[in-house]
C-alpha cells in the first residue's frame, strides 16, 4: 500500500473524451482512474451510506463521463459526473488508494453486481 500521508498532485487531468482521470503525485507515482471506477467508488454518503453496512451497489454507470472537478481546500477535489452524481469528495490519499487497490476494489464491485443480478450498463427496462 502507497504511503498516502503527505501526498499531493502534481498533474491532476482529465482525459479529452472525460473517461479517466490522470493523476501524478509528489512522490512520483501516477495512477490513470476511470471514471465509472471513481462513480461507483466515490466516497460520498450516497453511494457509502451513513454507517457500516449501508453502502449502496451503483449499477450501470459504464459510460459515466467526469463533467467538473472543483477544489476542495488543499486536501481534495470534488468530481461532478454526468448522471448529475457530484457530492463525492476525493482526498488526495483515496485517490491514491484507489490508485494501488484499485482495480481489487473494482473486481470486488462487479461480483456484487453479478450477485444482485445487476449490470454496469444501462437497462433498457424502466424499472
Amino acid at each position: 500500500m502507497a504511503d498516502t500521508h503527505n501526498i499531493w498532485p502534481t498533474e491532476l487531468r482529465v482525459a479529452k473524451d472525460r473517461q479517466r482521470l490522470v493523476i501524478t503525485f509528489n512522490n512520483g507515482k501516477a495512477y490513470d482512474l476511470s471514471a465509472e471506477m471513481l462513480r461507483v467508488l466515490s466516497p460520498s454518503a450516497e453511494v457509502q451510506g451513513h454507517g457500516p453496512g449501508q453502502r449502496v451497489t451503483v449499477p450501470g454507470k459504464r459510460n459515466v463521463a467526469i463533467l467538473s472537478m472543483t477544489p476542495t481546500g488543499n486536501y481534495a477535489v470534488r468530481i461532478g459526473f454526468d448522471d448529475g452524481h457530484d457530492t463525492g469528495i476525493f482526498t488526495w490519499s483515496y485517490l491514491a488508494e484507489l490508485g494501488e487497490t484499485g482495480a481489487e476494489k473494482f473486481a470486488e464491485y462487479e461480483r456484487e453486481l453479478a450477485e444482485k443480478g445487476m449490470s454496469r450498463v444501462v437497462s433498457e427496462k424502466p424499472r
